[in-house]
């Protein structure tokens, strides 16, 4: 895999895991990026030439203790999710803190986008929305808090929601379910935290496909994942859980159905520099049997002798997530990974139980990086199979080819 394209985004690179595409109505294709931190809240970045990404806007937060962190784009509505952040800074709570929650945007000229509503997730127990989910056009689903939830552990203060957005001026909710004993009040005990890698029970993402609508695959840190039936979306219901934390270090990051085959591909996000995780791993999971998840594989990564003390995290992350719609590649043998410093990875789950690598990029360090190498925090691929690999502080946004 090569480079083919590569924006510093003005210098503010710091992206974070929101990466979604629009194609404009004068036929721009425009790469839309959340970013990990202040100062910079999203940017658009016309890749129609991938050689020759542009950026055309780039937009501030309201203070510098937020993040946007996540987005998505469908026809020219446009979702940022916003979390509040405490005094030090990314993995501190900023607990009741504005504005927190999911501002909605018509970005039908991308150059000025236009706030349409925002949906309010503060509270005195909540940092707002980390993630969200918008494909369809109709909901929205995303981990987030809200005022009147008030969890026994000030980190666990954000579970799987969803909101009603067809009428994006008025979002209204829609449902929500929590890691049963997080909240009290609840009936059910309070989670077993883990004994070495104590992070968090709370929601991070929340996957819905149009192709199975009744099914919510939610991944849950230290606790986790869950498949949640939604097929009634006011009262989601638990099907199955699969937890390996511990023995293994916590932070479960992204569930991602292949549903004609029936797997799982389950991250467990690198959370600790020099790899002080370590192993943290993206799992293949048989889902034939819903209720019955059994593991049976994980992707081949680089030897932590040679990444390890590298610089920054080393370990999974994200996954092309095989997003819906017609600007997205969708595969169910191949997968996209993003590594942290050991780049993005391309690998071959035609035999589940033998995942084969069959490429890779590692962007050198960017000008800047407080770490000495390059951290790839996101990957998105396109129906033209371009691969664009967000990078964590300063590089930007990486636009590459493959053969595959």
């Amino acid at each position: 895999m090569r480079i083919i394209g590569h924006n510093r985004l003005g210098g503010y690179g710091g992206l974070g895991e929101g990466m979604s595409i629009q194609m404009t109505k004068d036929g721009r294709r425009i790469m839309w990026l959340a970013h990990e931190g202040p100062p910079k809240n999203f940017t658009g970045v016309d890749v129609s030439d991938p050689r020759d990404p542009k950026v055309v806007v780039q937009t501030d937060l309201a203070h510098n203790r937020m993040r946007s962190n996540s987005l998505d784009v469908v026809g020219d509505i446009l979702a940022v999710a916003y979390q509040t952040l405490g005094p030090k800074g990314l993995g501190d709570p900023g607990l009741d803190m504005e504005p927190a929650g999911i501002e909605l945007f018509d970005v039908s000229v991308p150059e000025t986008p236009k706030r349409i509503a925002f949906y309010d997730c503060s509270g005195p127990h909540s940092m707002g929305v980390h993630q969200l989910w918008f494909v369809d056009g109709e909901t929205i689903h995303f981990s987030g808090g809200a005022p009147d939830f008030k969890p026994h552990d000030p980190r666990d203060c954000q579970f799987y929601r969803s909101i009603d957005v067809r009428n994006p001026s008025k979002p209204v909710e829609i449902g929500r379910w929590w890691y049963p004993g997080v909240r009290e009040g609840d009936s059910a005990p309070p989670p077993k935290r883990h004994p070495k890698f104590d992070t968090a029970f709370r929601a991070h993402n929340t996957n819905v496909y149009p192709d199975r609508p009744d099914r919510a695959y939610v991944s849950y840190l230290d606790g986790g994942m869950f498949i949640l039936d939604i097929s009634d979306p006011a009262n989601p219901k638990e099907i199955s859980h699969w937890n390996p934390h511990p023995p293994y270090n916590g932070f479960m990051h992204t569930v991602l159905p292949l549903l004609d085959r029936e797997l799982l591909i389950v991250t467990d996000e690198s959370v600790r520099n020099d790899a002080a995780d370590w192993p943290k791993m993206t799992w293949v999971v048989d889902a034939r049997v819903e209720t019955n998840l059994v593991p049976v594989a994980t992707m081949p990564l680089p030897p932590v002798a040679d990444f390890g003390k590298r610089g920054g995290r080393f370990g999974s992350h994200n996954v092309h997530e095989n997003q819906p719609g017609p600007y997205s590649f969708r595969s169910e043998t191949i997968i996209f990974a993003a590594i942290f410093n050991g780049g993005i990875r391309i690998y071959d789950i035609a035999d589940p139980l033998q995942p084969k690598e069959i490429g890779y990029c590692v962007p050198p360090a960017p000008e800047g990086t407080p770490v000495g190498c390059s951290q790839m925090n996101d990957v998105y691929v396109d129906e033209r199979r371009i691969v664009y690999g967000a990078e964590r502080f300063t590089g930007g946004l990486y636009c590459m080819e493959a053969d595959f």
